[in-house]
């Protein structure tokens, strides 16, 4: 066959394969404590596929560090492997959105790792938002009164990033030396993929008191486009008084000298190299990032039925909560007037939905908690075997095992099997609304029994604290302005039908369960489908790309409101009774 004649038959051939129709496709990447995912999402906000790969981390005591290298890397995995899975080209790709857990990375002036731990191991240079390590940090900044703290319920938490910088200063002299950069997590993925450093409102507001009324109301006074990324809400007395003056050097250059709105078009899009790493083609636009709890809340907001959905904006929408229930969880709310609460993260202004305030509650281990429960159980490893056995989750198992008990026992209700089992989740100190991060968990009711049934319970009478400390916030929010009678719940536990059942009978209200479950990765997609230009807005892109899937009802039965009231009064007696042992305690030790 001459070349010709090759070359003809091969056009022919491909003039007869079916072709298929180009497609708008959005990218969303989610680096969460576990793993990194990326989802992908056509336009009508319907995910095509989605795929995961670990990430290292390192627990030592208070301290918990990951590698950004590491994380990259897994992102370039999951991504290329979901667009295998969605069979999606990567041509098809046209804006990308990052989300991640509000952890902090250093990086040198070439943008490599700087160690931030005691090891000196040079591949830990992220400080993972659950470590503990400047909980003396934090008490020192509070005692400092900032106005700024007032922006954050009143006090910062250690789970911040002032206070963990304050910790590398005073532990790390040479590291806070080498470094160039201090980023949020994903802040460093964008500025990784696109080369622009500008920082997210979201990032900066939310855990670096950046203030984010302040840098609008600059804007406003100058009046020019050329000021809308410059960053005008860094309070510069705040971290003099700290011992943080070296970041105000360089019009705060280390800490971020540009900070725009989540979905911002950044630079000039996805570089090649990052491009090439990743399956995709330069030059796609990147948008400004946002936390992954707040990706979650744009992913799942305006999911809610088609009839609701014309109700007045403000009035609907500021009367929602969100539930983003992963590792830890996170409770959000929104309104259009600035409200202080207590212990209660905020009020952040555009943080989150452009603006409007975002109150945020939370607590520091949910699905972590559930998991240390489960596995500490010496029942834990004969049950988890018998579920994989079955092809069945070991959380479905418990669920399976609770129904059965219930049947055995005659008891009236599930939530009954817990009449003498009660727990104080804050294994991890309290996040909200009691913002004490020496808190401990209790646990009152055990007894001898090792079998599975009694972990069970174990499990159970946790899911049922964790719903007992949402209840807890959203009465503290309530109580202080806000008007929430709904929920809406996403991440991983909201696919435990009684984590989410025992949630809408604790707090009494109908929870929304959104249409797609990848919450965060659709938020994050929605900020890339921004970039991009496809909607004017981040609140038109929710409007368009979220919907409502299942609703969950709090029970009709009077009986089962009277139980879950009672044991609400044991659950807020075991703080006060721990108070009361700590000071004992303190006293016996002075």
């Amino acid at each position: 066959m001459t070349t010709a004649t090759a070359t003809a038959t091969a056009v022919a051939i491909a003039a007869a394969a079916p072709t298929r129709p180009s497609r708008s496709v959005f990218l969303g990447v989610d680096v969460g404590t576990g793993s990194a995912r990326a989802g992908l999402f056509d336009k009508g906000g319907k995910l095509l596929g989605s795929a995961s790969s670990p990430i290292q981390i390192w627990k030592e005591g208070d301290c918990v560090e990951q590698s950004s290298t590491d994380i990259w890397l897994a992102i370039c995995t999951a991504v290329k492997r979901a667009l295998s899975l969605a069979d999606v080209a990567g041509e098809e790709v046209i804006g990308l959105g990052f989300a991640a857990t509000c952890s902090l990375v250093a990086v040198d002036s070439e943008g490599q790792p700087v160690s931030v731990s005691l090891s000196g191991d040079t591949r830990r240079n992220v400080i993972v938002w659950m470590d503990h390590r400047a909980v003396k940090q934090a008490e020192k900044i509070n005692s400092l009164n900032s106005p700024v703290l007032q922006y954050c319920g009143g006090s910062i938490s250690p789970e911040m990033q002032p206070p963990k910088l304050l910790w590398v200063k005073e532990n790390l002299q040479e590291s806070w030396s080498m470094t160039w950069r201090w980023m949020d997590l994903s802040d460093w993925l964008s500025y990784r993929a696109t080369g622009d450093d500008t920082r997210s409102m979201c990032t900066t507001v939310c855990k670096w008191t950046y203030l984010g009324h302040a840098h609008m109301q600059h804007i406003d006074e100058k009046s020019s486009r050329d000021m809308e990324m410059e960053a005008c809400g860094w309070d510069d007395d705040f971290w003099e008084e700290i011992g943080l003056h070296d970041l105000v050097e360089g019009h705060h250059s280390k800490i971020g000298r540009s900070v725009a709105f989540p979905g911002h078009a950044l630079g000039c899009g996805l570089t090649p190299d990052a491009a090439k790493e990743l399956g995709l083609v330069s030059g796609i636009p990147v948008g400004t990032s946002l936390i992954d709890a707040h990706a979650g809340g744009i992913g799942v907001m305006e999911s809610v039925p088609e009839s609701e959905a014309k109700e007045s904006d403000d009035d609907g929408i500021c009367r929602r909560m969100v539930l983003v229930c992963g590792t830890s969880t996170c409770h959000m709310a929104i309104s259009k007037t600035k409200l202080f609460i207590p212990g209660v993260w905020g009020p952040f202004w555009s943080a989150m939905v452009p603006e409007y305030w975002l109150t945020e509650g939370g607590q520091s281990a949910t699905g972590a908690l559930l998991d240390y429960i489960v596995d500490n159980h010496v029942a834990s490893s004969h049950l988890a075997n018998r579920a994989a056995s079955q092809n069945v989750s070991l959380f479905q198992m418990l669920n399976d095992l609770l129904a059965q008990l219930m049947r055995d026992t005659g008891a009236p209700f599930v939530a009954a099997l817990t009449s003498d089992l009660h727990v104080l989740p804050d294994f991890h100190g309290n996040r909200s609304p009691i913002a004490d991060p020496n808190a401990k968990g209790m646990i009152c009711g055990l007894n001898l029994d090792t079998s599975e049934r009694q972990l069970a319970l174990q499990y159970f009478a946790t899911v049922q604290g964790l719903a007992y400390g949402t209840r807890h916030i959203i009465e503290h929010c309530n109580n202080h302005g806000h008007k929430i009678d709904t929920l809406l719940a996403s991440g991983g536990l909201s696919k435990n039908l009684l984590f989410i059942q025992e949630h809408a009978d604790i707090v009494g209200c109908r929870i929304i369960l959104p249409r797609e479950s990848e919450s965060v990765l659709l938020g994050a997609a929605i900020v890339g489908a921004v970039a991009a230009k496809k909607y004017s807005s981040l609140r038109g892109a929710m409007k368009a790309l979220n919907a409502a899937g299942q609703v969950i009802y709090p029970s009709e039965d009077p009986k089962v409101k009277k139980y879950h009231d009672a044991k609400y009064r044991i659950f807020r007696q075991l703080y006060e009774q721990q108070l009361t042992y700590r000071s004992i305690m303190a006293e016996a030790l002075c």
